[in-house]
């Protein structure tokens, strides 16, 4: 993946900094066995964001808006953040249903399996 940027708003309830982050790659990191829902997974350059020092990007809204501005353009649709225990430290989980699993699969000409 071409890394593109994504900023912060600083708005999030886990983090107050502003600033722009590398992402780096985008992974599908589960998939439900009727491929209802599953998690999109995408990874940051850590030395953009270190989440010991600017905390979880997640329920940042700036960050959101742009990632699913973002998606839609890529022939996807958007997405919602997961939980805040799903959160990583060199990536920001995203919780997707069955029609952007779909689009992925179309996407990428791969077929999901169920982890």
């Amino acid at each position: 993946m071409q890394a593109v940027i994504f900023n912060t708003a600083g708005d999030g309830y886990w983090s107050r900094t502003a600033k722009a982050v590398e992402i780096v790659d985008m992974r599908m990191g589960y998939v439900s066995d009727d491929k209802e829902f599953g998690e999109l997974c995408v990874y940051f350059n850590t030395a953009d964001w270190d989440v010991n020092v600017d905390g979880l990007i997640y329920t940042d809204s700036e960050f959101l808006h742009e990632l699913n501005a973002f998606l839609v353009e890529q022939g996807l649709c958007a997405v919602t953040y997961s939980e805040q225990g799903m959160q990583g430290d060199n990536y920001v989980s995203l919780d997707v249903e069955d029609e952007f699993i779909a689009l992925w699969e179309a996407k990428f000409n791969t077929v999901l399996e169920a982890m």
